[in-house]
């Protein structure tokens, strides 16, 4: 868990940080709950490498091994 808080920090991550406590002080200034817990949701992404943004997170391979583009049969259906 330190590890995937201290390292890694790319620029999403730290724009996603500074977003969330603009909100969570935007929240506190004009005292909306609802406000502090979209600015929670923003900074704990940033902190603990959540979501899309993280290294990684959203990669889905172009080739999964099952087999190339040329190789596809199909079935007529009528």
């Amino acid at each position: 868990m330190k590890n995937r808080i201290f390292n890694n920090w790319s620029f999403p991550r730290i724009i996603r940080l500074i977003i969330g406590i603009i909100i969570i002080i935007d929240a506190i200034y004009s005292k909306d709950v609802l406000i502090g817990v979209l600015g929670f949701f923003f900074t704990s992404m940033a902190v603990f490498s959540l979501g899309c943004c993280a290294v990684g997170g959203c990669y889905s391979p172009t080739k999964n091994g099952l087999g190339s583009a040329e190789n596809v049969n199909y079935d007529e259906v009528h």
